[in-house]
């Protein structure tokens, strides 16, 4: 006896789970003395993306992360590590980190902190843009609708936000957190922003590396987050971390109106000495000169 074959149901919209596996997507976290965060932050990170490569880069951390590292690395192949012999700065571990992704066959290369600053349960929203081609980087932002920050007193609050608006004003940038640094790239927009002379610094490097992103075109995207101040450890904000973004900042807009001004300066040159064409006499089809009637 045959049964009647049962009608297929198309599932449940609601539990399929269309999240990215973070195939592809290589997240680059920059350590220092980060020994009692990096563990945890490893299997949350890994565990929202479960098919993602973590990068660690470590600046010679004295308190043993490096070391760290390698252990987990050696225990789950979805972990490098890429090892610096000291501390050079965040954005120069990132322009680092970078690279190893770039070259490792990356096509999302994601940055964040190792502190639990960044919610690595965001990871599949930041990289979900990038993944559907609708966008070249994405901003996690505290300054969108729905963003926000946690257990920061009054003064660095205005500080962070009051850096992001006066480099918007100055630049002419769009993006509402250009101090944040939790980013997704399409790795082919990483790969046209020259690194040789991006400053190192923490502030002004991620604002710069928005606004070479902007200048070359790409298609950006901010994802509102919650910014949770690091739960171990200290810090690593300071006030000449600050002064040195503004005045880069101004160095960035003076150098592109000076490059403008160059621009305009040489086509006027161009112009001023290009050779005047000769009145010769007109031609005839075979290319002999015609007799001048005048």
């Amino acid at each position: 006896m045959t049964t009647a074959a049962t009608p297929s149901r198309a599932p449940d919209p609601e539990l399929i789970d269309t999240s990215p596996s973070g195939e592809g997507a290589w997240i680059v976290l920059p350590t220092y003395n980060e020994a009692e965060n990096l563990a945890g932050i490893s299997t949350a990170i890994l565990g929202a993306l479960p098919r993602s490569t973590l990068l660690v880069v470590d600046d010679g951390s004295p308190d043993g992360t490096g070391r760290l590292a390698d252990d987990l690395a050696a225990a789950d192949p979805r972990i490098r590590v890429h090892h610096r012999p000291a501390k050079q700065g965040l954005g120069r571990a990132y322009l680092d980190g970078f690279g190893v992704a770039l070259a490792g066959g990356a096509r999302v290369v994601v940055q964040m902190d190792a502190d639990w600053s960044h919610d690595p349960a965001t990871l599949p929203a930041l990289i979900g843009p990038v993944v559907e081609d609708v966008a070249d980087l994405v901003i996690g932002s505290r300054y969108t609708a729905g963003g926000g920050v946690v257990d920061w007193g009054i003064v660095r609050r205005v500080i962070s936000r009051g850096g992001s608006q006066f480099a918007r004003i100055v630049l002419g940038l769009a993006p509402h957190d250009l101090t944040g640094g939790f980013k997704a790239w399409r790795a082919e927009t990483l790969a046209t922003i020259p690194f040789e002379g991006i400053h190192a610094g923490g502030y002004v490097f991620q604002i710069e590396m928005t606004f070479r992103a902007t200048r070359a075109g790409a298609r950006i995207r901010e994802i509102p987050i919650t910014f949770v101040d690091r739960r171990i450890g200290q810090s690593k904000m300071s006030r000449r971390i600050l002064v040195e973004a503004l005045f880069v900042v101004v160095q960035l807009r003076a150098e592109e109106l000076w490059a403008h001004v160059r621009g305009r300066r040489a086509v006027a040159a161009a112009g001023a000495t290009s050779p005047t064409t000769p009145n010769d006499p007109p031609t005839d089809p075979s290319g002999a000169p015609r007799p001048d009637r005048s």
